[in-house]
């Protein structure tokens, strides 16, 4: 069975938010289109997500020492090690973020932080390092005041561009981006993006 993890990182709902109103409508869509496969949603803003800090840090040298941890540390070890095994054991992925400060929510960072794992998501080998998620794909739904997909803003778009990123180096071979831009720059056209992100939206749960 096909595992697809529904990845949302926004503190509002479709009703608010322009990604989310786009997720909402590619997951409605693809639970309709692929009614056999798994569908989880993770919701980033709810779910916790420990930093890679001092107890992680930390833990994880006691623990490759055999040494005892702090409950702090454990939980925190024990969590991170959760994240990652939910990550491995999905197909494709779905992240539904806005774009903030040129980027997105720290959340995803953090989730990111949590799946890159050498020898798990990647691995060294002499020529360097290697993803080992060759058979995942990656959907990225974005909500942008502005204009980012091309021109002047392509250059300094930071969220979509380090999710593609960090994924191809974890070997994912397939990436797609849905932008749903322009709304604050042309807001007597806020609707009309709106609709045409979600129509676009639709189509993808039928194919992806």
């Amino acid at each position: 069975m096909t595992k697809l993890l529904y990845i949302t990182a926004h503190p509002f709902d479709e009703l608010v938010s322009n990604s989310m109103a786009g997720g909402k409508a590619f997951i409605e869509s693809y639970q309709e289109n692929h009614p056999k496969d798994e569908v989880k949603h993770i919701d980033l803003f709810e779910e916790y997500i420990p930093l890679i800090d001092k107890d992680v840090l930390t833990g994880w040298g006691k623990a490759a020492n055999g040494e005892s941890l702090t409950k702090e540390e454990q939980t925190k070890i024990d969590r991170l090690s959760d994240i990652l095994e939910e990550f491995l054991s999905a197909d494709k992925y779905v992240f539904v973020t806005p774009m903030w400060n040129l980027s997105f929510p720290p959340v995803v960072k953090a989730y990111i932080d949590a799946v890159c794992v050498a020898g798990k998501t990647f691995k060294y080998t002499s020529e360097g390092a290697v993803g080992l998620l060759t058979d995942k794909k990656a959907l990225h739904i974005q909500s942008r005041g502005g204009y980012y997909a091309e021109g002047p803003g392509a250059d300094i778009e930071m969220g979509d561009r380090y999710l593609r990123t960090i994924l191809t180096f974890l070997g994912v071979p397939s990436y797609t981006t849905l932008a749903i831009e322009g709304h604050n720059a042309e807001p007597h056209k806020a609707e009309e993006i709106k609709i045409a992100g979600i129509q676009e939206a639709k189509e993808l749960g039928k194919t992806f």
